[in-house]
Formats: C-alpha cells, sequence, structure tokens
C-alpha cells in the first residue's frame, strides 16, 4: 500500500487498517524507514498476553533497558549495513 501526506502532514490509513490495528501508533524514525506500531489501549496488558509467563519476576526498568539496548543494536547494525552498501556504491562508481 502506497499513502501520502496530505498539506497538514496528515496521514490517511485506511479504515480496514485501522479496525485492525486500531487508531492509535506509535511512530518509530529508524534511519532507513518510518515505522507505524499498533500502541494497544492496556500495552502491557498486550505484552504479558503475548510472552505469557516470560516476564515473571523481571522489573519494568529491567525490561526496558533491555528493549532499548536491543533496539539501539539493531539500529546501529541498520546504518552500518546502510554506510557499507553506500561506501561500496561509491567505490564501483569511481572504478567505472
Amino acid at each position: 500500500m502506497v499513502t501520502e501526506t496530505d498539506d497538514r502532514g496528515r496521514l490517511y490509513l485506511p479504515r480496514g487498517l485501522r479496525d485492525r490495528h486500531g487508531e492509535r501508533f506509535r511512530v518509530v524514525d529508524l534511519p532507513s524507514r518510518v515505522v507505524l506500531i499498533p500502541v494497544d489501549d492496556d500495552p502491557l496488558g498486550a505484552v504479558r498476553d503475548a510472552v505469557g509467563g516470560q516476564l515473571a519476576g523481571r522489573s519494568v526498568a529491567e525490561l526496558k533497558r533491555e528493549t532499548r539496548t536491543a533496539v539501539r543494536e539493531a539500529v546501529d547494525a541498520e546504518a552500518e549495513e546502510r554506510e557499507r552498501r553506500r561506501n561500496e556504491s561509491e567505490d564501483a562508481s569511481t572504478t567505472e
């Protein structure tokens, strides 16, 4: 699906998509793309439902720290890969 913002920067999401994923989204700005992540009415409840007892005995602070570290590592790896591809492309264009 392709969509565009209007003159005020608003993004139109079709009714079917909103029905499936809800009306609230977290906007995540990554080096190579923007991601919309649906926000559940009860985000912690949704996480508990999704992972079951794996969170037992773990504090919210600990989970946040681990998640932020994992996301930071993934974003850094993606940025490094994009930089590597850009450098390879520049090297290829200078040898032609």
